[in-house]
């Protein structure tokens, strides 16, 4: 009698990201991870959360899901509600976005608490045109042109964590 051969385990082929397109939205978008440093009230932990947030935007921009943006940022912070409020409203009905992704290649803060409280940080953000999708992959409305801002980001660390207080262009 031979003995019976074990199978051997075929493994699980990880899921592939898909950037958007007219063909569907964005699938297997890789969620992001906020870094061990970014849980620190230092100058490095300051700029890795910074980092962290963006990442959080552009998940939300590919996804439409900013539960992870709203639970690191206030909700006191204007801008930010607005810019949450138009990627849910956005994302309705079956509809998606393509593009839109956000880089940081500046970034700086001197690392000072200000008298409220917050911490500055100045960035310039690049963001590549966003085109917006229906079902069918027809334009519902006419696509956006990429961007190339200064802001300042506002945060603060509160009970062992950063949070952005508020964001908004430089002008």
């Amino acid at each position: 009698m031979s003995p019976s051969a074990t199978p051997t385990p075929t493994p699980t082929p990880s899921a592939v990201y898909k950037p958007a397109d007219a063909s569907g939205p964005a699938q297997n978008v890789p969620v992001p991870v906020l870094p061990e440093v970014a849980k620190t009230e230092t100058k490095e932990g300051l700029e890795a959360f910074t980092h962290y947030w963006f990442e959080q935007l552009n998940y939300a921009y590919q996804t439409g899901d900013v539960a992870g943006l709203d639970a690191v940022t206030s909700p006191n912070c204007d801008y930010c509600s607005k810019l949450t409020a138009s990627l849910t409203t956005n994302y309705q009905g079956g509809r998606w976005l393509a593009g839109g992704k956000i880089t940081t290649p500046v970034s700086t803060t001197s690392f000072e608490r200000s008298s409220d409280g917050n911490f500055q940080v100045i960035l310039q953000v690049l963001q590549s045109p966003v085109i917006y999708y229906e079902t069918g992959g027809k334009e519902f409305r006419t696509a956006s042109d990429g961007s190339n801002t200064g802001n300042v980001l506002l945060a603060n660390f509160v009970n062992g964590a950063w949070r952005v207080n508020d964001l908004h262009p430089i002008r």
